[in-house]
């Protein structure tokens, strides 16, 4: 006659099968490198400092990222760029690679950024851009009843 395994056995079984699993798994790390056009500019990503160029980070998640990069004589350079996440980060490939497969999936991505010499505004162009704003300013302040 079989007997049946106790409740206790059978927990230690579902516990040992589990940690084998997580511990022999393999992972999915993401590397972003960002090189720039002169080299050790300071870069953020979503508006959080990550380092001079060419400077690499890990990062968790894919989508838009708001990217800013500085240095003195060089135009600031304000734009966007988009990851988006290869097949193996969705479901249901993702468990797969993250937890049933037992090698290590590495994401590199590498951005270039060209950042501008730096062009001080001509003396015309500023008197110009100040006379728009000042006829703006005025024209909402009558509309506001402000000024009279």
């Amino acid at each position: 006659m079989k007997t049946k395994p106790s409740l206790k056995t059978v927990r230690i079984l579902i516990t040992a099968v589990l940690s084998t699993t997580i511990f022999a798994c393999g992972c999915v790390e993401r590397k972003l490198t960002i090189n720039t056009e002169p080299q050790e500019a300071l870069v953020y990503l979503n508006d959080e400092e990550i380092g001079l160029s060419p400077v690499t980070i890990e990062f968790n998640w894919y989508g838009d990222y708001k990217v800013r990069i500085e240095k003195q004589g060089f135009e600031t350079l304000d734009t966007h760029r988009s990851l988006s996440a290869p097949l193996h980060d969705h479901f249901p490939f993702d468990f797969i690679a993250g937890v049933l497969n037992p090698n290590r999936i590495i994401d590199s991505y590498q951005w270039d950024f060209a950042l501008s010499p730096y062009q001080p505004p001509l003396r015309d162009d500023l008197i110009k851009a100040a006379g728009v704003m000042r006829k703006k300013t005025i024209q909402e302040l009558q509309q506001q009843g402000s000024l009279e």
